[in-house]
């Protein structure tokens, strides 16, 4: 991936993952259930789901292709005027009960310093860019979704950006921010491969063996309330 230059004299650049780090918990799925719920007829499409979820688990954890499968079941074919309609609903709706303040707060730290602000997500397009401005991102990085025209196809327009995936990414930050040191933030262990290639990285609210494992990359845990 390619991004467009950052404006000169950048003292640091702060790297958040979303779900589970400045959330308390994955958007996706409520995201889905709570256009599902709005739009019940639609349940009839999702008799395909249980199957992709067996085929993921036994056939190689493509979180991925589960992803594509979810968002087409749930919203394949509908307007880019109703999703939108939906994001907007459920971004608004989000800051009552969805972020960790003490996440904010170090959000807030950085942005006092004067770095650059950059979200980088698995979750998708369809809202996960208007969590950026919500929170007053400078770039957000997510996981982009195909459409036909202004109807929804649901596949993936770009890797799902997880993993290496996200090692890529923090890649093209170098570049678009030449010299800025990079704090990362994350919260799981699929987290720790492109946090190992940053300057300063936290490890938060993760689980055992993830701490582990970040233990011996000598990176440091904690957890946001």
């Amino acid at each position: 991936m390619t991004l467009a230059p950052a404006p000169a004299n950048a003292p640091a650049v702060a790297l958040f993952d979303l779900d589970g780090t400045l959330t308390w918990r994955d958007t996706l799925l409520p995201f889905l259930m709570g256009y599902l719920g709005r739009h019940p007829a639609r349940a009839l499409r999702t008799w395909r789901l249980p199957g992709a979820v067996a085929a993921f688990v036994a056939g190689g954890r493509d979180r991925g292709l589960l992803k594509s499968r979810a968002i087409r079941a749930v919203m394949g074919g509908e307007s880019r005027a109703a999703i939108d309609a939906w994001a907007e609903r459920f971004v608004h709706d989000l800051p009552r009960a969805g972020f960790r303040p003490a996440a904010l707060a170090v959000l807030e730290a950085h942005r006092r310093a004067g770095d650059h602000l950059v979200l980088l997500s698995a979750s998708p397009d369809l809202y996960v860019p208007r969590i950026g401005r919500l929170l007053g991102f400078e770039r957000t990085i997510c996981t982009e979704v195909r459409w036909q025209g202004e109807s929804l196809d649901g596949g993936l327009a770009t890797p799902n950006r997880r993993g290496e995936e996200k090692c890529r990414c923090l890649a093209a930050l170098r570049l678009a921010y030449p010299g800025a040191a990079i704090t990362a933030y994350g919260n799981s262990a699929s987290d720790l491969p492109h946090m190992m290639q940053a300057e300063r990285a936290l490890l938060v609210n993760a689980g055992a063996a993830a701490r582990r494992r970040a233990a011996v990359h000598g990176i440091a845990t904690a957890d946001w309330a």
